[in-house]
């Protein structure tokens, strides 16, 4: 039985009310499926005592992996069939027409109905995004959602929006990507005025193309704390809290952090393990090393939100291993507290 504070109408504006949290997971998505999904929501509901999770999926391969984990939790985890489940590799379009009783589109209707409050899937990106536009819409004065997610850098970390939702953005998309990045990194981070900045191929005001220019205009005008444009070596730098782009950019910027990460991981590897007087300076400095791997840890960073939906989704990794799964509903359950959809419409009301 869902808790009785749970709003039941797709409300946007209700959330916070609620006093536990419902989280519908997408059990069969990702890499790694049911595998992963539940260890990781049953990690989730031991550490959160204000959590419920709604497990979606095929029954009876849900009942084989919860085993006696079921009847743990006074009522806190269900079960909720789907017979059907999106490939990694479906096109959006398959997905959003044939596949209705996906886990993926049954994950997202619980949002919908307002029985759980966010949705987390490790599923097919494009699937995902394309289903939750085409079930949830999109907010008041949003025109597209944007796919946001925390980035490492100097003295803590940063937001990046777009990471691929929108291969390309008008001047007004990435001034709403502005905006809804602004409150996000605000509300989950308590930063009264989060710094914004428009990634360009350089800092000077006449560098990029019209559009870059347009949208740096709006955002000059917008309210918001806006720094002006950055360079890629500024999304590290800890000079800028919401890095504003369009999504094949965006996307392109995450793939080469995530290359120039694994290139540097092998390569330490390889020089610590050349010869034996390697291999004893790598046990000297493997506190070090150990920190900087942790302080680096890309499962601390996972759970990307599909922000300017009229529901939280959160995407994670298809690859992410129980760990970085658990993080990603941990990022599901802070935008629930936080009703992060309800505080982007009365900004851009505010704002109007």
């Amino acid at each position: 039985m869902i808790h009785s504070a749970v709003p039941q109408g797709p409300s946007t504006s209700g959330y916070a009310v609620a006093k536990s949290f419902t989280i519908a997971v997408d059990a069969m998505g990702g890499d790694h499926g049911v595998g992963v999904c539940v260890p990781a929501a049953l990690a989730a509901l031991e550490c959160l005592p204000q959590l419920e999770v709604m497990l979606v999926g095929e029954p009876e391969a849900l009942r084989l992996t919860l085993g006696d984990s079921a009847n743990r939790f006074n009522g806190r985890l269900h079960v909720v069939p789907a017979s059907q489940v999106v490939a990694m590799h479906e096109h959006p379009r398959d997905a959003v027409r044939h596949k209705k009783d996906s886990s993926m589109r049954v994950a997202i209707d619980q949002v919908k109905s307002g029985r759980a409050q966010a949705c987390v899937s490790a599923g097919n990106t494009g699937a995902l995004m394309a289903t939750a536009h085409f079930v949830l819409k999109t907010l008041p004065g949003i025109e597209r959602a944007a796919i946001m997610s925390v980035i490492p850098a100097e003295g803590g970390h940063t937001h990046m929006l777009d990471l691929g939702a929108n291969a390309g953005a008008t001047a007004v998309q990435l001034l709403q990507f502005g905006v809804m990045g602004s409150i996000v990194a605000g509300e989950l981070t308590r930063l009264p005025r989060p710094r914004v900045g428009l990634l360009n191929i350089g800092a000077e005001d006449i560098k990029g193309h019209e559009i870059v220019q347009a949208a740096h205009r709006l955002l000059q005008a917008s309210g918001l704390n806006y720094i002006g444009f950055i360079e890629g070596t500024d999304i590290f730098s800890g000079k800028v809290d919401v890095v504003v782009t369009d999504g094949f950019t965006g996307n392109v910027a995450l793939k080469s952090m995530e290359g120039i990460a694994g290139l540097i991981s092998l390569a330490m590897k390889q020089e610590f393990s050349r010869n034996i007087g390697r291999k004893l300076m790598a046990l000297c400095a493997r506190p070090a090393l150990m920190a900087v791997r942790e302080r680096f840890d890309p499962r601390r960073y996972n759970g990307a939100s599909m922000v300017g939906l009229a529901g939280i989704v959160i995407k994670s990794h298809g690859g992410a291993d129980r760990i970085a799964f658990t993080q990603a509903i941990r990022t599901a359950v802070r935008e629930a507290e936080q009703d992060v959809p309800r505080r982007i419409v009365e900004v851009l009301r505010a704002q109007s």
